[in-house]
């Protein structure tokens, strides 16, 4: 990301798209006028809950069902939420581009979901006949988390080889317009009311966890007992999703969804060494940072992908501006280079990670994870992820004011 994106932000901000939510909780927004503090004004002394959010409801997605059954009860009961979005994303669509943009999308969508494998067509068709949506509209909302999530992510070793803990905060909404009324970007309004955990399972048995977003059918967070668990962080470079769209459509089918690939990866991988393979070989439609964290020592790596290459960057190699060889933090900038100064989520959480050390993991991370500017008006939810366990606990977040628009 550079300057000239920012600009735009500050264009959309001016804009003031004023568009009242449908939602479940509006009491989540009834604060005070926005103030924006500096990006870090020092660690967060927050205590981690007790609980999960009860608000994050749990599904489970049997997958010996047929592919169009298999998301039924999500859809069900978001449908009023997924329906709100998509139509958030339409006005500020039509707002900055003009109403042609939706009308091509209805046109050649449905086109693009006949190329996906037949069993996430099937998901996805499923999906449009439930809610009521045309499939190109379904599979437009799955597509742009291909292009549009920016987060932070951490794994962490417990003492001398102890377990292994993964978390993460998912950020998302960028560009998609400001909510002058609440102070907050308006997808991510819409968003924190879709967040639920599912637990995928095949005869009778759960393969994985995930936390998701209601009406996506890919994998962002998630964790399997005692093998592995992954967060996906998005990488933007030049030669980026857009360029690997347009191949896509041009006939090169030979590449990878980040969202099919990872789902793939959770259903089918048998353990850390299998999952890395599998992330870091194949050509993908857009650059990504896949955040894996395995069950035994030392099984940590982020992996920056382009979509033609990848680098590995194993737990024990300290980033030049840590103490600790026990902890790897990725959030959108690759490791090797400083992040910009408008957007240094890194650093901070450095600090944070290092001050309070690796005693209390989930209360570590939960710590680091909710220190301005790593917790900014982007983040939709925290999870935290036991991978002995198969544990994940996560929480809708909102920054109060002042906070960091991203």
């Amino acid at each position: 990301m550079n300057l000239i994106i920012y600009l735009n932000i500050i264009l959309l901000i001016s804009e003031s798209y004023q568009l009242e939510p449908v939602l479940r909780n509006k009491k989540l927004y009834q604060r005070g006028k926005s103030k924006f503090s500096s990006p870090f004004e020092g660690c967060s002394n927050i205590t981690i809950p007790k609980t999960p959010d009860v608000n994050i409801p749990k599904y489970v997605i049997n997958l010996d069902l047929q592919p169009n059954l298999r998301w039924k009860d999500v859809i069900r009961d978001t449908n009023i939420e997924i329906n709100a979005l998509l139509n958030s994303i339409k006005n500020n669509t039509d707002a900055l581009f003009g109403e042609e943009v939706f009308k091509i999308i209805d046109k050649y969508m449905p086109w693009l979901t006949k190329t996906l494998p037949l069993e996430y067509y099937s998901e996805l068709v499923g999906i449009s006949q439930l809610s009521g949506l045309s499939v190109g509209e379904v599979t437009l909302f799955n597509v742009f988390y291909e292009f549009f999530s920016v987060c932070t992510s951490i794994i962490m070793q417990e003492n001398n080889c102890g377990k292994l803990y993964l978390g993460r905060n998912l950020d998302f909404g960028l560009f998609l317009g400001w909510d002058a009324h609440n102070h907050t970007w308006l997808t991510s309004e819409y968003l924190r009311h879709m967040v639920v955990h599912l637990d995928f399972v095949k005869n009778n048995n759960t393969i994985f966890s995930s936390i998701s977003f209601a009406g996506y059918i890919g994998v962002l967070t998630a964790v399997k007992k005692n093998m592995f668990g992954l967060t996906v962080n998005e990488r933007f470079i030049l030669n980026g999703g857009y360029v690997g769209l347009a191949e896509w459509i041009l006939g090169r089918r030979n590449q990878k969804w980040m969202g099919i690939l990872t789902r793939e990866v959770m259903e089918t991988a048998s353990s850390y060494k299998t999952a890395q393979k599998m992330l870091a070989e194949p050509q993908l439609i857009a650059p990504v940072y896949f955040i894996l964290a395995g069950s035994k020592c030392h099984q940590g790596c982020i992996i920056t992908r382009a979509r033609n290459e990848c680098d590995i960057w194993e737990l024990g190699s300290k980033h030049k501006k840590q103490t600790g060889n026990w902890y790897l933090i990725q959030t959108n900038y690759d490791h090797w280079q400083d992040p910009p100064f408008f957007d240094n989520r890194r650093d901070p959480a450095i600090t944070c990670i290092e001050k309070y050390g690796r005693q209390n993991s989930f209360e570590t991370l939960f710590k680091v994870l909710s220190t301005k500017p790593v917790l900014n008006k982007l983040t939709t939810y925290t999870a935290l992820m036991d991978i002995t366990s198969g544990k994940v606990d996560a929480w809708v977040r909102l920054c109060e004011n002042p906070c960091w628009p991203w």
